[in-house]
């Protein structure tokens, strides 16, 4: 009988931006802008042997009744500023960014991360998103132009362009022979030429081929749509599932769209967010959580949050009293523009009468309420349990690996580091050190050929 072999785990690790999963006002917190912190934090994932850091990004900061919502952490640098820097004072860390595919143009886009696999030695990675709302297009000269429906139709269109720019060099036309003084063996080096519905462009290339030839994919995105394009095109799709269940439903249909365009299970990772909360013991860790989410979700934040369901001030209403009796008010004109939570409730009056329900049932404040309906911390326990219940999920084909997205900046990570990191080793699940340079050879993807069918031709 012959047993399934063990997998090996994949972590990263995600540092801790704009969001309400950190805890800011935590003595043990500090700057989210500081070089410093992205150092630290990075020093302390690849001392762990992750596979990469992930950087989100925010190309607007948030705004609630028309003021900064600064119940999240304010400002965040620019990705490619701060991976570069990194990738200075790091050595086998991937750098993983997000690149927005609506307000960006794929040379620009392509050069940078060109640039950037050249500089890290082969490190870089690109997650892949998409942006609809006038809210963030108002930052740029276009607005919020594209209308909803189009934004995977340009993701993936910019993604085929932009590869279709790494693939203008194949990585043998630099040959720099001084004895025959030839620099170049092939003068077209870097033709492109694109014509299609969203970019219609044609040049040179001014990035030779990197030393990943591409630079990892990953891509975002639960609907339909999303994974069809994680399916066809990336290297790895973040999941948003952290639970048996819900993990393997996820993972068995996004690997089950790989084969109608010619891809195997190992050629797309399925990496879920996960948070986590580790004690001594059990029963600490559930204590220390039990905190952790007080701290996340305060008087004020919860306010705020009810305010993206029910679309109107609700300043005067006590955090620990009742839910309003007034119904949300309905309309296009959001008090919480350009922030996904408000997209999420796309019926408001329903989801009012649910939490009146559960409020009701459970006796429940606003701020409880809010408590009980947001995410919560996904592995909780000593670091015994935590190690198990990871491997126990990526056993299963519930997930590949995980991101870790801790509650403080930026030692967070370095508990996870210490304790749970070596019992996953001991379990033979997860390196003891770097068996590779590049980020591709830590999550076990090939290096890609360049195509040389679409050097210099056109695109339709």
């Amino acid at each position: 009988m012959s047993t399934k072999p063990l997998k090996r785990i994949h972590l990263a690790a995600h540092f801790p931006g704009v969001n309400n999963t950190t805890v800011w006002s935590d003595p043990a917190a500090g700057s989210h802008i500081d070089f410093e912190s992205f150092v630290h934090f990075a020093r302390t994932a690849e001392r762990a042997k992750f596979d990469f850091l992930f950087l989100a990004e925010g190309l607007r900061l948030r705004e609630q009744g028309g003021k900064l919502y600064d119940l999240d952490v304010v400002g965040r640098p620019d990705t490619f500023t701060v991976l570069a820097a990194l990738a200075a004072v790091t050595e086998r860390l991937g750098l993983t960014g997000t690149i927005n595919s609506t307000f960006n143009e794929p040379y620009e886009v392509a050069r940078q991360f060109a640039s950037l696999d050249h500089l890290s030695d082969g490190r870089a990675a690109w997650n892949v998103v998409t942006s609809w709302d006038a809210f963030t297009g108002e930052n740029f000269r276009r607005g919020g132009f594209l209308p909803r429906e189009d934004r995977y139709s340009r993701a993936q269109e910019f993604l085929a362009t932009a590869g279709e720019l790494f693939d203008s060099w194949d990585g043998t036309e630099i040959v720099a022979d001084a004895g025959s003084g030839t620099f170049l063996r092939d003068a077209r080096a870097g033709a492109f030429s694109h014509r299609g519905r969203h970019f219609d462009i044609e040049g040179r290339f001014n990035v030779p081929r990197s030393p990943q030839g591409r630079p990892v994919i990953f891509q975002a995105g639960d609907s339909d749509e999303g994974r069809e394009f994680a399916a066809s095109s990336a290297d790895a799709i973040f999941g948003r599932y952290g639970t048996l269940d819900e993990g393997r439903a996820f993972y068995a249909d996004v690997k089950g769209r790989l084969a109608k365009y010619g891809r195997t299970h190992h050629q797309l990772k399925i990496l879920p967010a996960a948070t986590f909360v580790l004690g001594d013991t059990d029963a600490e860790a559930q204590e220390i959580a039990h905190e952790v989410r007080r701290l996340q979700v305060s008087g004020q934040t919860a306010i705020k949050y009810l305010e993206h369901v029910w679309n109107r001030d609700l300043s005067s209403y006590d955090p620990d009293g009742p839910l309003p009796e007034v119904d949300p008010e309905v309309g296009e004109n959001t008090i919480a523009l350009g922030r996904a939570s408000v997209r999420q409730f796309s019926d408001p009056l329903a989801t009012a009468r649910q939490w009146r329900e559960l409020a009701r049932a459970k006796n429940l404040s606003i701020r409880e309420l809010v408590i009980a309906t947001t995410s919560r911390q996904t592995f909780v326990g000593s670091a015994s349990t935590v190690a198990g219940q990871i491997d126990d999920l990526v056993q299963a084909d519930a997930a590949d690996g995980f991101i870790l997205v801790p509650h403080i900046t930026p030692g967070g990570l370095d508990v996870f580091a210490d304790t749970v990191v070596p019992l996953l080793q001991e379990r033979g699940v997860f390196r003891t050190d770097y068996e590779g340079s590049t980020l591709r050879d830590h999550l076990g993807l090939a290096v890609p050929k360049a195509e040389p069918a679409v050097r210099g031709a056109a695109a339709s």
